[in-house]
């Protein structure tokens, strides 16, 4: 069996932290591992990174994907919460 030379490295263990660290750690790294991903596995289908990576490149993107939900839910939550607490405030004695 022949190793196949690809033009670029994988950054699919890249990704899959990303995505692990946006869903634990901090949210703001889901958009980063999102799109990240998005870019390795289009460079996997297009030949350029090896195709074994896959797996990992898409658990990474999906995990990324829902931090960056969870992270838009907590963004209006607290923007609804603000404009109470300024409603309130405004209206209040």
């Amino acid at each position: 069996m022949t190793d196949q030379y690809y033009q670029e490295d994988s950054q699919a263990t890249t990704v899959l932290v990303l995505g692990i660290l946006g869903l634990v750690l901090c949210q703001v790294l889901g958009p980063f591992a999102w799109v990240m991903g998005n870019k390795e596995v289009a460079a996997i289908d297009a030949g350029r990174r090896p195709p074994e990576n896959r797996g990992t490149a898409q658990a990474g993107k999906i995990l990324g994907i829902i931090s960056t939900v969870m992270l838009a839910v907590g963004v209006a939550f607290l923007a609804f919460f603000i404009i109470i607490a300024i409603i309130g405030a405004a209206s209040g004695s």
